[in-house]
């Protein structure tokens, strides 16, 4: 077979494992509760009497899903990918699988395909739920099965890309951030060009639909789209983009298969510390070493008992708090992290440069009762995304690269103490991820700095964000803590983060689309809030429970869906009290039982009346 035996054995054993169900159900699921939800909301706010009204509703309920599965399905498959490749390394299982027989096509694709394999399962459940929405009318056929090419290609696309970078790098947040920073900055670059295309052409192909054709929302969109010239049909912009999506997932696997054991192992695997005089800490310093040593002897001569280390300087003074010192004083995530650093810092520009269009074109002074989603709150909120993610990345591995890499066990049997370690590693990934935390508060200064703010509303939005960022540095902890797979940890604590922006967007989206009082609204949505809150609580209290938990679980979604509904009527001071007092509550429910509970949970210590 061409993918090879790693592929094959996940097809195999995949069906043994009862997540691989658990998905596809809970996917499918969740588009049901969706639909009946929207449903119920224009059943309850208005009056369907012709058949115009039922196409209507498809039509919009379809405009509303498809770009939802999009995104969903490029996140899962970026960081799936990502994390299913980081894990071979942190383990250091990566080189096993290069010492067999193995090809390189045969180790990269089946990587791919194998990490891929749910969420092309998932993708499958969703076909026949979109097919009933023709039933309504206002969606045809050729327009569901448009869209899935859209979001096949951009899965393929995506995992190809989180594939890939991972190889190229050695740790798991430098894998997850440059795949997470490429993705944005790629679909923001061409989501700019897209709106200042106007009539400009590109060696007399239309700007927007070159836009069209690298941009997945944009295809995705044009693909929703009724009508359609079947004469051109092989022009259009979502099947260019299939062609374009198709033709970069065989480069970037092309250059995966080319640079496979170029890239692994990494120079971090042979590295040799230099010594004072410029030396290996093995034998003597480069200049002293004999040229014509048998292989023999360079063999002895290299083995530990031979090894002769000069000091002449003062070694570095490590802090009463060694887990601190250590984040912010070392390399302790590799150099890479400036090309991420740089990499943010052209995201930043580019949230500035739309932040300046805002202001100059006064669409920054418009409030919440002018426009339903200012304009503002595309970049800012992006770049507040991408910060998040990037944050809650470091955090969640800062715990399992310690684990995979067998530190951890060191660092229980000394005399650390919980609190040492715990608010080390958060103030040691507020410190690695300084950038990230001030970026988006200096744009909210900037907007308070041109009138587009009031000075209370900036204080609103600073407190908030504070809060957002102590909440995903403590949740991928929590998940790094209490998930012995860092496979699991990274795709619960990104997906944790993913899926509370992305039930913010759905409850925006729906509230536009299926407009009404908010009384009508409430009694539909509870089943999506019920839904969020037993999710929660399963992904992070399952394994560690306690009624702080269960209380942050069920409070969370309510507190998100009613500070939705605040910012949709302009009432920023409830928004700002809600996120504030339910983030918060949940960091601290995640924060005590990590340091008062933290030896039972890693098994330094037993509970009272254990033997």
């Amino acid at each position: 077979m061409f993918i090879g035996p790693i592929f094959t054995r996940e097809l195999v054993t995949a069906p043994r494992r009862w997540q691989h169900f658990v998905y596809r159900t809970l996917y499918g699921a969740l588009l049901w509760v969706l639909i009946y939800t929207a449903w119920l909301v224009l059943a309850g706010t208005q009056i369907i009497r012709t058949v115009q009204d039922m196409a209507h509703f498809g039509s919009t309920l379809f405009l509303v899903l498809a770009p939802l599965q999009l995104a969903l399905m490029t996140f899962l498959a970026a960081t799936r990918s990502a994390s299913a490749v980081a894990q071979e390394k942190d383990k250091k299982t990566m080189l096993l699988l290069l010492m067999t027989r193995l090809s390189n096509h045969e180790l990269v694709l089946g990587k791919l395909l194998a990490s891929l394999l749910d969420v092309l399962v998932m993708l499958a459940s969703a076909v026949p739920i979109f097919m009933l929405l023709t039933l309504f009318g206002g969606v045809s056929p050729a327009q569901v099965g448009r869209v899935f090419l859209v979001t096949m290609a951009t899965v393929l696309a995506a995992g190809s890309l989180g594939s890939t970078v991972a190889l190229a790098r050695e740790k798991t947040f430098q894998s997850l951030s440059m795949t997470a920073l490429i993705l944005v900055l790629w679909i923001g670059l061409w989501t700019a060009a897209g709106a200042f295309a106007g009539n400009r052409a590109i060696g007399g192909i239309p700007l927007a639909k070159v836009a069209t054709a690298a941009n997945p929302f944009l295809a995705v969109w044009t693909a929703a789209h009724p009508f359609r010239d079947a004469t051109t049909a092989w022009l259009a912009g979502d099947t260019l983009f299939v062609i374009a999506a198709l033709i970069a997932a065989g480069l970037l696997n092309g250059l995966a298969i080319w640079r496979l054991r170029v890239w692994n192992p990494g120079r971090e695997t042979f590295q040799l510390a230099p010594t004072a005089e410029g030396g290996s800490i093995f034998g003597a310093p480069d200049e002293q070493q004999p040229t014509d040593l048998s292989p023999a002897e360079a063999a002895r001569a290299g083995h530990v008992d031979a090894r002769v280390r000069t000091i002449d300087q003062k070694s570095r003074e490590v802090w009463d708090n060694p887990v601190l010192w250590r984040e912010t004083c070392t390399w302790a995530y590799g150099r890479k992290v400036i090309i991420i650093r740089l990499a943010y810092l052209l995201l930043l520009i580019l949230a500035a440069a739309g932040i300046y269009f805002t202001i100059q074109s006064g669409a920054a002074f418009a409030r919440a009762n002018e426009a339903l989603i200012p304009l503002t709150v595309w970049p800012v909120g992006l770049l507040a995304l991408v910060s998040l993610i990037i944050v809650n990345a470091l955090a969640v591995t800062s715990i399992t690269n310690e684990r995979d890499g067998g530190s951890l066990d060191l660092l229980l049997v000394t005399d650390l103490s919980p609190k040492e370690f715990i608010f080390g590693k958060m103030l040691g990934v507020a410190w690695v991820t300084k950038e990230m935390l001030i970026a988006p508060l200096i744009l909210c200064v900037v907007l308070w700095g041109a009138g587009a703010l009031s000075l209370e509303n900036l204080l609103y939005l600073l407190i908030g964000l504070a809060v957002m960022d102590l909440f995903v540095i403590m949740l991928g902890i929590h998940c790094g803590l209490n998930y012995a797979s860092s496979k699991t940890a990274v795709g619960v604590s990104l997906g944790s983060v993913f899926f509370l922006f992305l039930g913010v967007v759905t409850l925006i989206l729906f509230m536009i689309s299926f407009s009404g009082s908010f009384q009508t609204q409430l009694a539909p949505f509870l089943a999506f809030i019920v839904g969020g809150s037993v999710g929660l609580f399963v992904t992070l209290g399952s394994r560690n429970p306690s009624t702080a938990i269960g209380l942050a679980s069920l409070l969370l979604p309510f507190a998100t869906l009613y500070a939705v509904t605040c910012f949709l009527v302009d009432k920023p001071f409830q928004v700002f009290f809600a996120v504030s007092f339910a983030y918060g509550f949940t960091t601290a429910a995640l924060l005590v039982p990590a340091v008062y509970e933290f030896d039972v949970a890693m098994g330094r210590a037993k509970l009272a009346g254990e033997e």
